[in-house]
């Protein structure tokens, strides 16, 4: 059980950053997290401390707005905590200078730094930091080091592998003596050091003692837009939303001795007129995978005007819209595709279509459905002067707005 702690502590959350990596849209410390914004519950997590006596954010200019929405979902104990928001820099070392000028080491001579983007601090890894104040000036929560860390030069060559064994990664919050810190901070700015994206490496500069305390693995970063959808309310699953959508293509007949369908070449008395091999199946399956995505359709990503597509395998565009649902986080669930034909004969090559559909797309063949009809001798299909197919994909992806 750590000592209590005898003096009033400020704590200082950077929330100035465009956090550009997260995706477009609201910087990252704003966007929700299963209904709450970051910034929000990382200000909550800092209030479970009762010797935190103060907080301030530094914010970006821009962002009043969004700021003011996150600390109206606290309460009204929590708000009280709260001193007006600083502006911040361009970069995070001026931000957290100006967030530090605006605090008053006589009355909390002590101040946590803080990621805003590191919403899951938990209350032992404050009261750790915390802890650290009584015994250093400069404390830092840091994690044991799992894979080999190689440094390299500039052309990739591994010029030293150090022992893992003295490596951590740091983490915030961060804990120091104000005082110290600030001038430590004016030192840096005076001489021209405007670099520092970590403070524990600022006052290390300066020439304060450094010390590490335990800290905590799930104490994560959110910096990409994966890690908002990977981290949920459902032990880190992401909830996930179905999705269907519909494709369809055509093609008119012309000189050949087969049609490609389904990634099969399937023997015929004429070929198919196309900027790519005409697949039909693959056309309209990739356009209803683009259309769950949300994210155009087939000529969108492959313009027939781009001469690099002509006479290109249809595979490639089933392949890229599947490779797109991966990336989001996403699972296919199931393909279904109508083929609408006088001629060929589609049942002799219905599973090996399955099977290629299957192999492309990355998913089990009984998830692939592949049927045949006719017009009954109605329109172009009936007439023989072309072929068809309509087909519907079902997806889930990770809900976004959490």
């Amino acid at each position: 059980m750590r000592e209590p702690i005898r003096e009033r502590i400020a704590a200082l959350v950077v929330a100035a950053g465009r956090g550009t990596r997260a995706g477009a849209g609201v910087p990252k410390q704003y966007r929700p997290l299963n209904g709450i914004p970051v910034l929000t519950r990382t200000l909550r997590a800092l209030c479970m401390e009762s010797a935190i006596a103060t907080i301030v954010v530094a914010i970006h200019p821009d962002d009043e707005a969004l700021y003011t929405a996150c600390i109206a979902a606290l309460d009204e104990q929590e708000r009280a905590r709260l001193l007006p928001p600083v502006h911040g820099g361009a970069t995070r070392q001026s931000s957290v200078h100006a967030g530090l000028s605006a605090l008053d080491a006589s009355t909390c001579p002590h101040v946590l730094v803080h990621d805003a983007a590191r919403p899951f601090l938990s209350r032992d890894l404050i009261e750790r930091a915390c802890a650290g104040l009584l015994r250093h000036d400069a404390a830092l929560p840091g994690i044991p080091v799992t894979d080999t860390i190689k440094q390299i030069a500039d052309d990739g060559r591994v010029t030293h592998t150090p022992p893992r064994d003295g490596l951590r990664a740091v983490q915030t919050p961060q804990a120091f003596r104000l005082a110290p810190l600030l001038a430590a901070h004016r030192r840096a700015l005076d001489a021209g050091m405007t670099g520092f994206t970590d403070d524990g490496a600022l006052v290390e500069w300066a020439g304060m003692d450094v010390h590490v305390f335990a800290g905590d693995p799930d104490n994560v970063k959110l910096t990409h837009e994966a890690d908002f959808l990977r981290y949920t309310e459902n032990d880190g699953v992401p909830r996930m939303i179905s999705r269907m959508a519909t494709g369809f293509d055509v093609h008119i007949f012309g000189e050949g001795d087969h049609v490609m369908l389904g990634g099969v070449a399937v023997p015929h008395a004429n070929g198919v007129v196309a900027h790519s091999d005409g697949d039909v199946v693959l056309h309209a399956l990739t356009d209803a995978v683009l259309g769950a995505l949300a994210e155009g359709d087939i000529g969108t990503h492959f313009p027939p005007s781009d001469p690099q597509w002509r006479h290109a395998s249809s595979d490639r565009f089933l392949a890229f819209a599947a490779a797109r649902v991966r990336e989001r986080g996403g699972v296919i669930d199931f393909l279904d595709a109508t083929i609408l034909c006088e001629r060929p004969r589609i049942g002799p090559h219905r599973e090996a279509m399955r099977a290629r559909i299957a192999q492309i797309a990355g998913i089990d063949a009984d998830c692939v459905s592949i049927k045949a009809t006719t017009t009954e001798k109605l329109g172009f299909t009936g007439r023989g002067e072309g072929i068809a197919a309509q087909a519907a994909a079902t997806i889930r992806l990770p809900a976004t707005g959490q």
